[in-house]
């Protein structure tokens, strides 16, 4: 299969360059030039994205991994994703794929067919772009989450949030769910140790909540005397209450050591549960703690009578008592979420699975 495949969301500029337009990045190219990304190219005067259709490769995960845990809880989805990224986190957990320049990573080859083809035939619920970020590779996650929707299957986009404008009604039109990396909450922040900037992201993340009908889920990862004070994360959570609601799932996570920031030590998880404790006090009905073993953290409560909803360990589910609808059996509230039939979870493995040998 060749991989590079025309790309949208650029245009000329009158110095002859052409100017990439997919995220705040504006990236602007002489001819045999790449983005920032690396994957996207100008090519014969004209923008191509060189991972279509190519993978780092597949697996079967339970949904709560990305993390969702009000997006059909239980269920699993096919996850998948391909090379480079349009951040430069210092912190990448995934930086061997993310930041990775060797194409010969990409050693699945798949349509947007066969990866619907193989989420069926698999019973995933659902997609799942992740490991690097989608909006890189908007063209093809676009046209896997078609494919997808037309057999029935959802498709969950995990992503930093950094698109332009111009291709985020696009984008995120074929996807059913999101969950948002909100990497911290200071421009400084994302100035020093991710290369980019807060606002945008935070544009991103009040468009999708109010306009786009797409599930939404934030994540922050806490690092260590970097974005973990008090002071920051009570911002964060006072502006995802009065921006976003207080519905809206967050999920503080653990971080390791890696990539350039290896002299971090790991987020203790007294650091999660202080978090949590400010977001609740913040207003936010459904705060998680994820990366570790933590049952009160990783539980769904009812946001009326706060009956014990979903009691989960890590990815596992343990009790789940929501009706098909979402609602609490104690009270009849509904629950935020999508929910649908619940027979039994998925559980906490990872299935890795090859398409291009299938």
């Amino acid at each position: 299969m060749n991989a590079v495949h025309p790309a949208r969301y650029w245009h000329f500029l009158d110095d002859g360059r052409i100017q990439c337009d997919l995220c705040p990045r504006l990236c602007r190219l002489h001819e045999d030039q790449r983005g920032a990304c690396f994957v996207r190219r100008r090519e014969d005067d004209a923008m191509v994205l060189t991972t279509w259709g190519r993978s780092s490769g597949f697996c079967v995960d339970p949904i709560e991994k990305k993390p969702l845990n009000h997006f059909f809880p239980g269920s699993s989805v096919l996850s998948f994703g391909t090379a480079g990224c349009n951040l430069a986190c210092k912190f990448c957990q995934n930086w061997d794929i993310s930041k990775s320049r060797d194409m010969d990573r990409l050693m699945d080859v798949a349509t947007p067919e066969a990866i619907a083809d193989t989420a069926e035939r698999l019973a995933c619920r659902s997609i799942a772009f992740t490991y690097n970020d989608p909006v890189i590779f908007a063209e093809y996650a676009i046209d896997a989450a078609q494919a997808a929707r037309e057999r029935g299957i959802h498709a969950v986009a995990v992503t930093a949030g950094y698109i332009g404008e111009c291709a985020r009604d696009e984008f995120f039109a074929p996807m059913d769910a999101a969950n948002v990396d909100l990497k911290g909450f200071s421009d400084a922040f994302y100035r020093k140790l991710c290369g980019a900037q807060l606002a945008p992201v935070l544009e991103t993340i009040e468009w999708l909540v109010r306009e786009s009908g797409v599930w939404v889920e934030l994540t922050t990862l806490l690092i260590p005397g970097h974005n973990d004070s008090d002071a920051e994360i009570t911002a964060m959570c006072e502006w995802i209450a009065a921006h976003c609601g207080t519905r809206v799932p967050l999920h503080f996570t653990a971080f390791h050591p890696d990539f350039k920031l290896a002299d971090v030590p790991p987020t203790p998880p007294s650091t999660l549960r202080r978090a949590r404790r400010i977001a609740q006090a913040s207003g936010l009905h459904h705060v998680y703690t994820g990366n570790v073993h933590d049952t009160e953290g990783g539980t769904t409560c009812c946001s009326a009578c706060g009956a014990r909803l979903i009691v989960r360990d890590w990815y596992r589910i343990d009790d789940y008592r929501l009706d098909e609808g979402g609602h609490c059996p104690d009270c009849g509230t509904a629950l935020a979420g999508r929910f649908g039939h619940f027979a039994a979870p998925f559980g906490a493995r990872r299935i890795p699975v090859r398409i291009a040998t299938q």
